[in-house]
């Protein structure tokens, strides 16, 4: 974990939750798992507070807890969780583009909640709703939980690990924290419930529909509470879902940029079929026919079958091996090579980085390093045909940045200079941590200065937030056109100037934030996929020589 990380992490959890929860979470992050009294007593804070804080971070998936062998809870933070909190906005946008204003609505309640029952989703959702509509109409709840249903049905949302119901009859003493299960089968098993109703109007008066007071209202009591059908069952949002639409999308705009639309259709439509079969994890999509795909190919691609083919043998020709083909059953069996595309989408990243920072001379002196894998200064120069000084120049200052590394091969045991070839190569993975950290430092210091700006013109953003309501609620009462105007120039024109100027800045610092998400997201995919296939790598191997079936074991003996 980075100085970068932690303070990014720190800016989140101030922004989202406030200084005590950051200031426990931040902890939790420096000092790893830790049970409640010691951080009490680390953090100098009641034990109440941290009782209130671990809830808060526990609800919202950021800290985990562990029962050991002696009955001590240990609460540990998941950092990588909460650096997604800045991809909220665009999980937001994603179900809004996916499913319309509801399935918006439903994700981002179970973002600002953390965990929530699905009645209690639409019935917020259906309220939230109904006030954005016009007199007299209302959302139906079956609308709704119809969404809701769709969004499970895609693995967009999921249910939470629940404490399962024993029939034990001994009593026992209870176990010191809750050990929390779910099975893959049940894990977007929607519970069948009637939800009849509508969603209601907030009203501004304290009287209801009936117009009754509130004072005259009769007190209902808590045993004539309906019990709620699905309580128990909460419900999160799958970011790991998210997270594979969002690379799929990144994968079909390579393509329409290499090829063409209908290039990209075609990969649309595969990794659409494969979407819920293939795991976020697999290197692969699951093998698709060509007989399959046509058939799945949207309404308005009026393609040939032959044409298809001709496309598919097309896209996996190419070099960047997006597709790949793994047989010839069904007119021909093909694959997504989802490494490789991750692999293709980093290095381009890292091309656009280097010719951005340093000039397209520099940029295509790193493409010819990454295309001959280890060249001499001398290659280079004549590969790149650029003059001596000038490319001493272009390399040193990429290697100085770590874009590029050099990589020594002795000739003798003693590593003379003179007897030493010394290469120069680009490590991918090397390089995009880099990357990766200097984006974390970028974002921070993006949040930073949003806060500042906000903090500078507080007086004036709480004196235009006070006119607002004022002339809102004038509104509602019916109030003249010159009333309104007269409320309205209680704002001058300089501090108008200057709201403006605000806005735009602060708009242009949040789109800033939401683009280097973008750059972290490929970059972490990236670096995730290299982590796991080489844990994979090494886990085989010790498999193989703990059983003593390798043939290095056998050659030992």
């Amino acid at each position: 974990m980075t100085q970068a990380e932690i303070k990014l992490c720190s800016l989140l959890l101030q922004e989202h939750f406030g200084e005590i929860v950051e200031k426990i979470g931040v902890h939790l992050i420096r000092t790893g798992s830790q049970p409640l009294r010691v951080i009490a007593h680390d953090t100098g804070t009641s034990l109440d507070q941290v009782k209130k804080a671990l809830c808060v971070l526990i609800q919202h998936n950021l800290v985990i807890y562990q029962v050991h062998k002696r009955g001590v809870v240990e609460y540990e933070a998941q950092c990588s969780r909460v650096l997604r909190m800045l991809r909220y906005p665009r999980y937001i946008y994603t179900a809004k583009t996916l499913y319309s204003d509801t399935g918006e609505l439903i994700v981002e309640e179970l973002l600002l909640n953390g965990k929530m029952t699905m009645s209690a989703v639409v019935k917020k959702v259906a309220d939230r709703l109904t006030e954005t509509m016009e007199d007299g109409k209302t959302m139906d709840y079956s609308e709704v939980s119809n969404t809701f249903v769709r969004l499970a049905d895609t693995h967009f949302v999921q249910r939470c690990p629940w404490v399962p119901v024993t029939e034990n009859s001994d009593p026992g003493p209870p176990p010191p924290a809750p050990i929390l299960v779910i099975s893959e089968k049940d894990m977007y098993l929607v519970p069948k419930l009637s939800l009849i109703g509508k969603g209601k109007r907030r009203r501004s008066s304290d009287e209801d529909a009936a117009g009754e007071p509130k004072a005259k209202r009769p007190k209902h009591g808590t045993d004539n509470k309906e019990p709620i059908p699905d309580d128990g069952i909460y419900w999160q949002a799958n970011l790991d879902r998210f997270h594979q639409h969002f690379r799929d999308q990144a994968i079909v705009s390579a393509v329409a940029n290499r090829m063409d639309q209908t290039s990209s259709e075609i990969v649309r439509t595969m990794l659409r079929m494969s979407e819920i079969t293939t795991p976020s994890t697999a290197p692969f999509t699951q093998p698709l026919s060509s007989n399959e795909i046509f058939r799945s190919l949207p309404v308005g691609y009026n393609i040939s079958k032959q044409v298809l083919d001709q496309y598919l043998t097309l896209l996996a020709d190419d070099p960047l091996e997006f597709v790949g083909k793994s047989g010839d059953s069904g007119g021909g069996m093909y694959v997504i090579n989802l490494h490789k595309a991750l692999g293709s989408l980093a290095t381009a990243t890292l091309e656009s980085v280097v010719q951005e920072r340093f000039g397209s001379r520099c940029a295509r002196i790193f493409r010819l390093v990454l295309q001959k894998k280890h060249l001499e200064q001398k290659q280079v120069e004549d590969f790149a045909m650029i003059p001596a000084k000038e490319a001493k120049d272009m390399l040193y200052k990429m290697l100085s940045e770590n874009f590029i590394s050099l990589q020594e091969i002795p000739k003798t045991p003693d590593h003379a200079p003179s007897r030493t070839f010394y290469l120069y190569t680009v490590n991918i993975l090397s390089a995009a941590r880099m990357l990766l950290h200097r984006c974390y430092k970028s974002i921070a210091n993006l949040i930073e200065r949003r806060q500042f700006e906000t903090k500078e013109n507080k007086r004036l953003l709480e004196k235009s937030q006070r006119v607002e309501a004022i002339i809102a609620s004038m509104q509602a009462t019916g109030a003249e056109d010159a009333q309104l105007q007269e409320i309205e120039e209680m704002i001058t024109a300089p501090e108008r100037q200057q709201l403006e100027t605000l806005k735009r800045n602060v708009n242009k610092l949040d789109a800033s934030e939401i683009q280097v998400d973008e750059t972290i997201f490929l970059l972490e995919s990236y670096r995730s996929k290299v982590t796991m296939g080489t844990l994979g790598w090494l886990s085989l191997l010790s498999i193989d020589f703990s059983s003593g079936h390798g043939s290095g074991v056998q050659a030992l003996h």
